[in-house]
């Protein structure tokens, strides 16, 4: 069953600033803000939604499809699909552009700065949809704004079910068609603080968004995360990490979780808990596709963390 990913494909550019935004950013002066930070290390990693989600359901032994953009300088990204046997055959490659890439400066409290150039993003709506056929689920992810509103539409009109994840794409629309995707979409997918941003947005209090959608999910950082479905809500709890080095893709890895979950007809309890997992098993690598275990180990994890286990 493959599951289509329409989002971005990106490269990393991954820092860390050895102490806490907070304590140089004075909230009665941010506009003048001026500010600078040292980071003595600097990694490019791949990266990008549809990518980092791809890399996730290819450890669970999933059948994922990025449907993505890169630029001049994607033949490494394109080797590294074909190396973890993930199809690529919906990736385009834009001439004249480069690969999207986005610049992370992560504090010691994981709260991260994040500068973005699109590049050839901006050109994903020159990619069409694949045939229906074979589709399980899909994922509407950040991307081009043009893409994503045709792909949210091509989706609906050919009733393949989709989960929309805004994530940083949200200031990209304005309240009524952040509507309008809830409204076509099957599930929706934002982290605590998304989830009050498109409140705010849309006028609508989570009860009303949720009641849009199969399915509401709010992932809440070390609190775990919240699944909101058919009237009722579960509160799912984090799975314990083994460390925490870099919380760069842990939300790829939950929705990876979540789509995986999906297809296979788990009960929500046991969606958000994959997810869980794979969020936690990120977490404890610097990255966002450096964490590698395989489908038993998942399972081990889950069984370790829960109880039981999912397969």
């Amino acid at each position: 069953m493959k599951i289509l990913l329409c989002g971005s494909i990106a490269y990393d550019s991954i820092m860390v600033f050895q102490g806490r935004f907070k304590d140089h950013i004075l909230p009665d002066q941010v506009h003048i803000l001026n500010v600078s930070f040292l980071v003595p290390t600097l990694r490019r990693e791949y990266g990008g939604v549809a990518g980092n989600i791809a890399y996730n359901l290819a450890l669970l032994e999933g059948e994922p499809l990025p449907m993505g953009t890169l630029g001049d300088d994607g033949a490494e990204y394109l080797a590294r699909f074909d190396a973890l046997g993930i199809d690529r055959s919906r990736v385009l490659s834009v001439p004249g552009t480069r690969t999207a890439q986005a610049f992370i400066t992560t504090d010691l409290d994981d709260n991260q700065i994040v500068a973005f150039h699109p590049g050839a993003m901006s050109h994903s709506h020159t990619n069409a949809l694949p045939p229906a056929d074979g589709i399980a689920v899909a994922l509407v992810g950040p991307d081009g704004r043009d893409g994503m509103l045709a792909n949210a539409r091509g989706l609906a009109e050919r009733g393949i079910p989709f989960l929309f994840d805004p994530g940083q794409a949200m200031p990209l629309f304005s309240g009524a068609e952040l509507l309008w995707f809830a409204e076509h979409a099957t599930y929706l997918a934002v982290n605590d603080y998304e989830a009050k941003l498109l409140c705010s947005k849309t006028g609508c209090a989570v009860e009303a968004l949720a009641a849009r959608v199969k399915a509401l999910f709010i992932t809440r950082g070390g609190q775990g995360s919240e699944i909101r479905a058919q009237g009722q809500t579960w509160s799912i709890p984090a799975a314990p990490a083994r460390s925490i080095v870099d919380p760069t893709g842990c939300g790829d890895a939950y929705r990876a979780g979540l789509l995986y979950g999906i297809t296979r007809g788990y009960d929500w309890e046991t969606c958000g808990r994959l997810a869980s997992v794979m969020g936690a098993a990120k977490i404890e690598c610097n990255g966002a596709q450096q964490h590698r275990l395989g489908r038993q180990s998942v399972a081990e994890r889950f069984q370790q963390a829960y109880g039981y286990r999912p397969w």
